[in-house]
């Protein structure tokens, strides 16, 4: 495994992370899930990624579970959690969501009893909200970081203009900015990482712990003929990954690099995951492999690096055709 600093920051982070998103909804099995986070810990991974709306807060329930079970040194890894959307899904009150201190403050210590852990190292605003000034936000995240409660504080989806007034803000009050940004990115969303991001990365030294290294399994070619019974696309409640990402010129380019990993002697999905880890300013990729098998597969990623020479990462920029424009 090898380990990079999230960012400026001194925290290191495992290249490859596990992430319970849709992996904890679709296999609820403790004692499966408890293999899979024990085989991402046994090859070396430090980081493991959670949020309050995921599964309605059942996600976090399982994943502590599991980390009480295992008795983890709680030094050996970090642990993340999120907070926007709330937890109790259409019932959820006004108070219950967004950015407010009192939602922040209320979520961490909601997030804390149900991973069963004293701290968080990471957490994140989910999404940015309009309604709430970022000064409060700001404020807010660094009382959780005096409370010992989390350890730094960063943003998810949020725009380079939100990321850099939180920056502006924390300065201006001597206080901590995000440290990490928790974007998607892979071979179909490459405009944040590649061009709106890049002068955070330079001039501010963000971290990312990218999500989605696979585009939702389509990265996979699972869904080249069609969606499968049980694939994450395939699940209620799912259907706007289908909407968003089954069009026919995606799959003709996924069958397109299939057939290019397939000449370099490599599989489909290490080498769209080792494309992503290939990028300096990734600190992270979170993989949401349910099946033993998959997970394995994927930890293969970095056997791959050697292959993506300046020639091929060319080759896959003709194939995919998403190489942004890049913005100094």
């Amino acid at each position: 495994m090898e380990y990079r600093r999230m960012g400026k920051s001194g925290l290191q982070l495992s290249a490859l992370s596990f992430g319970s998103w849709v992996t904890f909804a679709r296999q609820t099995d403790d004692n499966i899930n408890d293999r899979l986070m024990s085989i991402a810990y046994e090859n070396g991974v430090n980081f493991f990624d959670n949020a309050e709306v995921y599964s309605a807060g059942k996600s976090e329930e399982m994943m502590g579970r599991i980390l009480k079970k295992k008795g983890w040194d709680r030094s050996s890894f970090v642990l993340s959690s999120k907070a926007f959307f709330g937890w109790k899904g259409e019932d959820k009150k006004p108070n219950q969501h967004g950015l407010s201190r009192k939602h922040l403050m209320e979520a961490c210590d909601e997030a804390l009893q149900r991973l069963q852990v004293e701290y968080l190292d990471l957490y994140y605003c989910h999404r940015a909200d309009k309604n709430v000034p970022i000064e409060e936000v700001v404020r807010t995240m660094n009382t959780l970081i005096q409370q010992g409660k989390i350890f730094y504080w960063g943003t998810s989806e949020w725009s380079a203009a939100e990321i850099m007034e939180a920056h502006m803000i924390a300065r201006e009050l001597g206080l901590e900015g995000p440290a990490v940004e928790q974007p998607e990115y892979n071979l179909f969303n490459r405009r944040k990482m590649e061009s709106e991001f890049l002068s955070i990365f330079n001039n501010i030294g963000m971290g990312s712990t990218i999500w989605s290294p696979l585009a939702s399994g389509l990265l996979t070619g699972k869904y080249n003929s069609g969606v499968p019974d049980g694939s994450r696309m395939s699940l209620e409640g799912y259907e706007w990954l289908k909407d968003r990402a089954l069009l026919d010129d995606k799959v003709l380019r996924v069958k397109q690099l299939g057939a290019f990993a397939q000449e370099l002697g490599v599989s489909l999905p290490t080498l769209s995951i080792a494309w992503c880890i290939q990028n300096p300013n990734v600190t992270t990729a979170i993989l949401g492999a349910t099946k033993e098998s998959q997970l394995v597969e994927n930890f293969k990623a970095f056997e791959v690096l050697s292959v993506l020479t300046e020639e091929v990462r060319e080759k896959i920029d003709d194939i995919m055709g998403t190489k942004p424009d890049v913005v100094r």
